[in-house]
Protein backbone atom coordinates (compact mmCIF):
# COMPACT_ATOMS: atom_id res chain seq x y z
CA UNK A 1 0.00 0.00 0.00
CA UNK A 2 2.85 2.21 1.27
CA UNK A 3 4.87 1.79 -1.92
CA UNK A 4 1.87 2.55 -4.15
CA UNK A 5 1.52 5.99 -2.19
CA UNK A 6 4.91 6.30 -2.94
CA UNK A 7 4.25 5.82 -6.44
CA UNK A 8 1.06 7.86 -6.72
CA UNK A 9 2.52 10.82 -5.40
CA UNK A 10 6.07 10.61 -7.61
CA UNK A 11 3.88 10.78 -10.33
CA UNK A 12 1.87 14.01 -9.11
CA UNK A 13 5.09 15.50 -8.20
CA UNK A 14 6.42 15.11 -12.14
CA UNK A 15 3.58 16.84 -13.16
CA UNK A 16 3.33 19.45 -10.86
CA UNK A 17 6.55 20.48 -9.47
CA UNK A 18 7.61 23.44 -11.32
CA UNK A 19 10.75 24.76 -12.39
CA UNK A 20 12.85 27.33 -10.08
CA UNK A 21 11.88 30.69 -10.98
CA UNK A 22 14.47 33.39 -11.68
CA UNK A 23 15.26 36.40 -8.49
CA UNK A 24 14.50 39.52 -9.12
CA UNK A 25 15.91 40.72 -12.36
CA UNK A 26 15.37 43.88 -14.12
CA UNK A 27 16.69 45.60 -17.70
CA UNK A 28 16.77 48.77 -19.72
CA UNK A 29 17.05 49.46 -22.94
CA UNK A 30 19.66 50.25 -24.89
CA UNK A 31 20.39 53.87 -24.98
CA UNK A 32 17.67 54.98 -22.99
CA UNK A 33 18.14 57.01 -19.50
CA UNK A 34 16.44 58.97 -17.04
CA UNK A 35 16.96 62.22 -18.47
CA UNK A 36 14.50 61.54 -21.30
CA UNK A 37 11.94 61.34 -18.76
CA UNK A 38 12.19 64.88 -17.50
CA UNK A 39 9.48 66.86 -19.18
CA UNK A 40 7.59 64.02 -20.48
CA UNK A 41 4.29 62.62 -19.08
CA UNK A 42 4.29 59.34 -17.98
CA UNK A 43 0.53 57.65 -17.94
CA UNK A 44 0.00 55.13 -15.04
CA UNK A 45 -2.08 52.45 -16.19
CA UNK A 46 -4.30 50.62 -14.11
CA UNK A 47 -2.54 47.81 -12.82
CA UNK A 48 -3.53 44.30 -13.17
CA UNK A 49 -4.31 42.12 -10.25
CA UNK A 50 -5.14 39.07 -9.63
CA UNK A 51 -4.61 37.06 -6.00
CA UNK A 52 -6.52 33.28 -5.28
CA UNK A 53 -5.18 30.48 -3.76
CA UNK A 54 -3.54 27.63 -4.91
CA UNK A 55 -5.07 24.23 -4.78
CA UNK A 56 -3.50 20.68 -3.01
CA UNK A 57 -2.49 19.90 -7.26
CA UNK A 58 -1.38 23.48 -7.75
CA UNK A 59 -4.42 24.95 -10.16
CA UNK A 60 -4.92 28.61 -9.14
CA UNK A 61 -8.16 29.24 -7.84
CA UNK A 62 -9.33 33.26 -7.82
CA UNK A 63 -10.43 35.09 -4.73
CA UNK A 64 -12.82 37.94 -5.51
CA UNK A 65 -12.23 39.65 -2.11
CA UNK A 66 -8.41 39.60 -2.05
CA UNK A 67 -7.98 40.53 -5.64
CA UNK A 68 -10.40 43.61 -4.36
CA UNK A 69 -8.56 44.29 -1.56
CA UNK A 70 -5.20 43.73 -3.24
CA UNK A 71 -6.09 46.60 -6.55
CA UNK A 72 -7.12 49.09 -3.66
CA UNK A 73 -4.36 48.88 -1.95
CA UNK A 74 -1.53 48.61 -4.80
CA UNK A 75 -3.61 51.82 -6.22
CA UNK A 76 -3.15 53.64 -2.45
CA UNK A 77 0.55 52.17 -2.44
CA UNK A 78 1.84 53.02 -6.51
CA UNK A 79 0.07 56.46 -5.65
CA UNK A 80 2.23 57.65 -2.69
CA UNK A 81 5.21 56.17 -3.55
CA UNK A 82 5.56 57.59 -7.57
CA UNK A 83 5.74 61.14 -5.41
CA UNK A 84 9.54 60.34 -4.81
CA UNK A 85 10.59 59.31 -8.37
CA UNK A 86 10.71 63.21 -9.64
CA UNK A 87 8.46 62.23 -13.04
CA UNK A 88 5.65 64.00 -13.72
CA UNK A 89 2.49 60.85 -13.59
CA UNK A 90 -0.70 61.32 -14.58
CA UNK A 91 -3.32 58.64 -13.96
CA UNK A 92 -5.36 56.36 -17.31
CA UNK A 93 -8.57 58.09 -17.40
CA UNK A 94 -12.10 55.92 -17.73
CA UNK A 95 -12.73 54.50 -21.11
CA UNK A 96 -15.90 53.61 -22.81
CA UNK A 97 -16.70 50.94 -25.33
CA UNK A 98 -13.94 50.54 -28.13
CA UNK A 99 -11.00 52.26 -26.18
CA UNK A 100 -11.95 50.06 -22.87
CA UNK A 101 -11.21 47.12 -25.13
CA UNK A 102 -7.63 48.68 -26.61
CA UNK A 103 -6.41 49.44 -22.96
CA UNK A 104 -7.75 45.94 -21.46
CA UNK A 105 -5.45 44.72 -24.69
CA UNK A 106 -2.24 46.37 -23.73
CA UNK A 107 -2.58 45.54 -20.31
CA UNK A 108 -2.79 41.97 -21.12
CA UNK A 109 -0.04 42.05 -23.87
CA UNK A 110 2.01 43.60 -21.18
CA UNK A 111 1.64 40.98 -19.34
CA UNK A 112 2.37 38.82 -21.86
CA UNK A 113 5.55 40.45 -23.25
CA UNK A 114 7.33 41.24 -19.69
CA UNK A 115 6.71 37.30 -18.79
CA UNK A 116 8.36 36.16 -21.91
CA UNK A 117 11.29 38.59 -21.05
CA UNK A 118 11.60 36.87 -17.87
CA UNK A 119 12.07 33.91 -19.32
CA UNK A 120 13.58 33.83 -22.52
CA UNK A 121 15.89 36.98 -21.66
CA UNK A 122 16.47 37.47 -18.18
CA UNK A 123 17.05 33.06 -17.84
CA UNK A 124 20.58 32.91 -20.05
CA UNK A 125 19.97 29.01 -20.21
CA UNK A 126 16.24 29.77 -22.09
CA UNK A 127 17.10 32.15 -24.59
CA UNK A 128 15.60 31.81 -27.70
CA UNK A 129 18.10 31.12 -30.75
CA UNK A 130 17.19 34.55 -31.90
CA UNK A 131 17.40 36.18 -28.69
CA UNK A 132 21.07 34.65 -28.12
CA UNK A 133 23.53 37.36 -27.03
CA UNK A 134 20.86 40.21 -27.95
CA UNK A 135 20.05 43.16 -26.08
CA UNK A 136 17.21 44.17 -24.11
CA UNK A 137 15.19 45.25 -27.39
CA UNK A 138 11.39 43.99 -26.97
CA UNK A 139 8.76 46.21 -28.39
CA UNK A 140 4.45 46.14 -27.75
CA UNK A 141 3.84 47.54 -31.18
CA UNK A 142 3.72 50.83 -32.43
CA UNK A 143 -0.22 50.92 -32.37
CA UNK A 144 0.11 51.61 -28.89
CA UNK A 145 0.58 55.55 -29.91
CA UNK A 146 -3.01 55.37 -29.74
CA UNK A 147 -3.33 55.35 -26.22
CA UNK A 148 -1.01 58.22 -25.77
CA UNK A 149 -2.54 60.61 -28.41
CA UNK A 150 -5.61 60.59 -26.06
CA UNK A 151 -3.70 61.52 -23.11
CA UNK A 152 -0.37 63.52 -24.56
CA UNK A 153 2.06 60.85 -22.12
CA UNK A 154 5.33 60.37 -24.05
CA UNK A 155 5.81 57.19 -21.73
CA UNK A 156 3.42 54.41 -20.26
CA UNK A 157 4.00 52.79 -16.85
CA UNK A 158 2.17 49.06 -16.44
CA UNK A 159 2.03 47.15 -13.48
CA UNK A 160 0.90 43.63 -13.28
CA UNK A 161 0.91 41.07 -10.13
CA UNK A 162 -0.37 37.38 -9.91
CA UNK A 163 -0.49 36.06 -5.89
CA UNK A 164 -1.14 32.39 -5.31
CA UNK A 165 -1.30 31.56 -1.92
CA UNK A 166 -0.99 27.86 -1.00
CA UNK A 167 -3.74 26.15 0.53
CA UNK A 168 -3.95 23.99 3.66
CA UNK A 169 -3.54 21.23 1.33
CA UNK A 170 -0.84 22.13 -1.08
CA UNK A 171 1.59 22.79 2.14
CA UNK A 172 0.74 19.64 3.40
CA UNK A 173 1.29 18.12 0.17
CA UNK A 174 5.10 20.10 0.08
CA UNK A 175 5.51 18.69 3.46
CA UNK A 176 4.81 15.33 2.19
CA UNK A 177 6.80 15.66 -1.21
CA UNK A 178 9.75 16.81 0.40
CA UNK A 179 9.63 14.06 3.68
CA UNK A 180 8.51 10.80 1.58
CA UNK A 181 9.82 11.38 -1.80
CA UNK A 182 12.89 14.20 -1.26
CA UNK A 183 11.13 16.14 -4.18
CA UNK A 184 10.42 20.01 -3.55
CA UNK A 185 7.13 21.45 -4.75
CA UNK A 186 6.27 25.36 -4.61
CA UNK A 187 4.00 26.40 -2.40
CA UNK A 188 2.42 29.66 -3.73
CA UNK A 189 3.31 31.62 -6.62
CA UNK A 190 4.11 35.73 -6.45
CA UNK A 191 4.90 37.10 -9.64
CA UNK A 192 5.31 41.05 -10.50
CA UNK A 193 6.08 42.88 -13.39
CA UNK A 194 6.54 46.64 -13.91
CA UNK A 195 7.53 48.27 -16.92
CA UNK A 196 7.77 51.97 -18.77
CA UNK A 197 7.14 51.73 -22.32
CA UNK A 198 7.92 54.51 -25.09
CA UNK A 199 3.78 55.05 -26.34
CA UNK A 200 5.30 56.85 -29.36
CA UNK A 201 7.26 53.47 -30.35
CA UNK A 202 6.00 51.03 -28.55
CA UNK A 203 10.03 49.63 -27.33
CA UNK A 204 9.66 48.93 -23.92
CA UNK A 205 12.55 50.94 -22.15
CA UNK A 206 12.52 49.54 -18.49
CA UNK A 207 11.74 46.62 -16.85
CA UNK A 208 11.78 45.09 -13.66
CA UNK A 209 10.06 41.25 -13.67
CA UNK A 210 10.38 39.06 -10.47
CA UNK A 211 9.43 35.95 -10.12
CA UNK A 212 9.70 35.57 -6.35
CA UNK A 213 8.10 38.54 -4.99
CA UNK A 214 7.83 39.77 -1.14
CA UNK A 215 4.91 40.74 0.63
CA UNK A 216 1.38 40.18 1.18
CA UNK A 217 -0.42 41.91 -0.83
CA UNK A 218 -3.33 41.79 1.49
CA UNK A 219 -2.17 44.45 3.70
CA UNK A 220 -0.88 47.47 3.50
CA UNK A 221 2.63 46.24 5.21
CA UNK A 222 3.10 43.69 2.96
CA UNK A 223 1.79 46.17 -0.05
CA UNK A 224 3.79 48.73 1.34
CA UNK A 225 7.68 45.97 0.20
CA UNK A 226 6.03 44.45 -2.70
CA UNK A 227 5.32 48.09 -4.05
CA UNK A 228 9.04 49.26 -3.44
CA UNK A 229 10.15 45.89 -5.47
CA UNK A 230 8.14 46.60 -8.02
CA UNK A 231 9.13 50.47 -8.43
CA UNK A 232 12.83 49.40 -7.59
CA UNK A 233 15.57 50.51 -10.18
CA UNK A 234 13.08 52.53 -11.82
CA UNK A 235 15.11 55.21 -14.06
CA UNK A 236 14.80 58.79 -12.50
CA UNK A 237 17.10 61.26 -11.61
CA UNK A 238 15.73 62.38 -8.35
CA UNK A 239 16.70 60.85 -5.19
CA UNK A 240 14.32 57.48 -3.76
CA UNK A 241 12.31 57.97 -0.70
CA UNK A 242 13.10 55.20 1.91
CA UNK A 243 11.01 52.23 1.44
CA UNK A 244 10.11 49.05 3.37
CA UNK A 245 12.07 45.82 1.72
Amino acid sequence: MMQRFLQALALILAISASPAIAQEKGAVRPGFSAEQLVGQKVLVFRPTVWVGEQSTAGMPEPNADWTAQSRDLLDAELRKQRQGLGVEFIDEPDSYGDDAKLVAQYRSLFTTVAGSVMVYQFFPGNRLPTRKNKPFEWSMGSEISRLGDRTGARYGLFVSTEDQYGSTGRKVFQFLAAGLVGVGVQSGVHTGYAGLVDLKTGELVWLNADGQMGGDVRNSEGMQKRVAQLLEDFPTIAKRPVSAK
